[in-house]
């Protein structure tokens, strides 16, 4: 089953974190098979407490595992230190299910 890898950002240098991070996360997550659903700025909080004006991705695996290979790889360690300094990330994934099991 589809799982979905959702990122919300506060960035503080925008530039650099596309260029580092951003190039080097895009080709990753493409290498290990996911794809890109969303990727913005200007988020609008309406509820909680983080989030307002920050970055959205949202992106798309085979499965949960294909995800988790990709997050806990060596790799996207790498890529992940590129943003370290420049922003604040809360990352979040989950399983679709049907929607069967969705309305039941």
């Amino acid at each position: 089953m589809p799982a979905y890898m959702i990122v919300t950002a506060k960035i503080s240098d925008r530039d650099a974190f596309i260029q580092g991070y951003g190039s080097k996360a895009g080709a990753l997550v493409e290498q290990f098979g996911g794809k890109y659903v969303l990727r913005g700025p200007g988020a609008q909080l309406l509820e909680g407490d983080f989030g307002d004006g920050a970055s959205m991705v949202i992106s798309e695996w085979p499965d949960k595992e294909a995800a988790l290979e990709f997050w806990n790889s060596p790799e996207y360690a790498e890529a992940k230190a590129l943003r370290q300094d420049i922003s604040q990330c809360q990352v979040l994934l989950i399983e679709a299910p049907s929607l069967a099991e969705a309305y039941a």
